[in-house]
């Protein structure tokens, strides 16, 4: 198994079990989620029959808690939301703090799709919910996500180039 840590604090953000997509010339990856019962959610049975009872059944209350797949899985902690120009900064640090973290040749690739990338995140800017990983640092690599038009299930867009492989 593959995990895919962010680059910047060690977080694992992602595994090989939540197939991506290569977007913005290679510079975000494109996941989907899906909403999915919390592990450990039961369904009891306490063995009342209110209806041989002379009651009402009620049915049983459903106290299932659906989740995220992907945000349970790698404890994401949602952030506030950023406004542009809130966005644009904080893309200005990170760039500052990735790029060193780069071999020449990956340097040179981010900085000359960074820009594009940056401009496709700015115009689903409303749409988008800010993660990062577990540890909750200000200056990690950032997980987005948003629906899609007609989506029930949201999608995940991760820096790439934030992201380091290991096996497992």
């Amino acid at each position: 198994m593959l995990v895919y840590q962010d680059l910047l604090t060690n977080d694992e953000l992602l595994s090989d079990s939540f197939p991506y997509e290569e977007i913005e010339n290679g510079m975000l990856w494109e996941v989907k989620g899906k909403w999915v019962v919390e592990e450990g959610a039961m369904d009891f049975n306490i063995g009342a029959n209110p209806s041989a009872e002379g009651g009402e059944d009620e049915g049983v209350d459903d106290q299932a808690v659906k989740v995220v797949d992907i945000i349970s899985t790698f404890r994401l902690q949602e952030q506030p939301t950023f406004d542009k120009k809130q966005f644009v900064t904080y893309m200005k640090r990170y760039i500052k703090l990735l790029t060193p973290k780069l071999d020449a040749e990956k340097q040179e690739l981010f900085k000359k799709h960074i820009e594009g990338a940056t401009k496709y995140l700015l115009s689903k800017i409303k749409e988008l919910q800010f993660f990062v990983g577990e540890s909750m640092q200000d200056d990690a690599s950032m997980v987005f996500a948003y629906y899609k038009e007609g989506a029930t299930d949201p999608t995940f867009l991760y820096f790439a180039y934030g992201m380091k492989e290991l096996k497992c």
